[in-house]
């Protein structure tokens, strides 16, 4: 059995940083991650954003635990979720809306298939 192990996710080196997807205005925000995938379609990772506003679908249910930074995240049709470094989210599948990132925001996170 491989155990993979994130020790200091605070400095944990993150790959190439691109654009979001759909973004809403400028900035336009920057995302990098690392992340493991088991063969049972469990993945886990580390991901950073940059400030900015976009759009989101999270396709797979997502339990995320934020490290640092500060956002909101507005889902469609619901109230306004004001998040910051500490506070933990279990997001379920294929939930919409739009990130409001106004510091760079690292999370831990596990989707689950």
């Amino acid at each position: 059995m491989k155990i993979d192990h994130f020790r200091d996710t605070t400095r944990l080196s993150l790959g190439e940083p691109s654009t979001v997807g759909i973004p809403l205005g400028e900035p336009l925000s920057q995302v990098a991650a690392i992340s493991v995938k088991r063969d049972d379609g469990v993945e886990a990772g580390v991901w950073e954003c940059t400030p900015g506003r976009w759009r989101r679908q999270i396709v797979q249910q997502e339990f995320c635990h934020f490290i640092q930074g500060r956002c909101t995240f507005t889902p469609d049709g619901g109230e306004i979720l004001h998040i910051q470094a500490g506070d933990a989210l279990m997001l379920p599948a294929n939930t919409t809306g739009v990130w409001d990132i106004q510091e760079t925001v690292r999370k831990s996170y596990v989707l689950i298939f």
